[in-house]
């Protein structure tokens, strides 16, 4: 049985350095740890070894051109290349010059279509000025069904904003309806969509299609359905995911890195 393992990282939220902490978290020493402990444990010689990581977004808290430069300097650690998103809370200018050899369409939003082992990875640019919620528009929707129709592998997909509702989330993917309707005739071979935006661990399916987030790498969001002016953030463990992927399996691991409660043998 081929496996193919790769990352899901979410919601770095990085501060330029010297800025002030964010909700009482360093946003940067949390993502060090997380890239320690991806090198330790998914790195060339380690016991899962990981091709790739994608980071669905949220790269900064507020776009500045110092918080990027960060992310450049400390993904130079990273034992695998990395793939990054843009979310809400980034700023595309800034991105694109800070990472200037990442991959953007026609249009310059920033998304991908690549190969790998598993099937083909496709990474959308839900970034909208002006709001927190998502949205693709008719320009990102053609991308993506022009990159569907270039192939027949199997279909993993990124992006920030979820497309489904899951009761807590005021700041949507605006369009949800007018994405499923262009995978809608590529349903059968989209194995799996990931996505970040809401801080939180969680997993289901829309429109039939599996799909998981996690919390991210810095502060979360509580689970908290009641009404109220406000995101109830929470200091829950940090995580990423390990993401193993054969024929028959997708299984997303969930990794609390910061987690220092004892193991024991069994």
């Amino acid at each position: 049985m081929t496996v193919f393992t790769f990352l899901h990282l979410t919601d770095l939220h990085l501060v330029p350095p010297g800025a002030p902490p964010l909700f009482g978290l360093d946003p940067a020493e949390r993502l060090r740890a997380a890239v320690a402990d991806i090198a330790r444990r998914h790195g060339p010689d380690g016991p899962a070894p990981a091709a790739l990581a994608v980071v669905t977004g949220d790269l900064t808290h507020d776009g500045e051109p110092a918080a990027y430069a960060l992310l450049r300097e400390t993904l130079v650690t990273l034992p695998c290349p990395a793939h990054l998103l843009l979310g809400n809370h980034d700023e595309r200018d800034a991105f694109r010059a800070a990472f200037p050899d990442a991959p953007v369409d026609d249009a310059g939003f920033v998304q991908s279509a690549f190969h790998t082992p598993a099937g083909r990875f496709i990474t959308l640019d839900t970034k909208e000025p002006g709001t927190h919620a998502g949205r693709l528009g008719a320009p990102r929707l053609a991308w993506l069904a022009a990159r569907l129709a270039e192939s027949e592998a199997p279909v993993f997909l990124f992006l920030h904003h979820p497309p489904y509702r899951v009761g807590m989330d005021e700041i949507p993917l605006l369009d949800a309806a007018d994405l499923w309707e262009v995978l809608k005739p590529h349903r059968a071979r989209v194995r799996h969509l990931f996505h970040g935006h809401l801080h939180r661990p969680l997993s289901g399916s829309w429109h039939g299609i599996p799909c998981s987030s996690l919390r991210g790498t810095s502060h979360q969001v509580a689970l908290d359905f009641s009404e109220r002016p406000d995101v109830p953030g929470s200091h829950e463990p940090p995580a990423y995911a390990l993401v193993r992927v054969t024929e028959e399996d997708v299984v997303v691991h969930v990794h609390d890195f910061l987690d220092g409660t004892a193991g024991f043998g069994m």
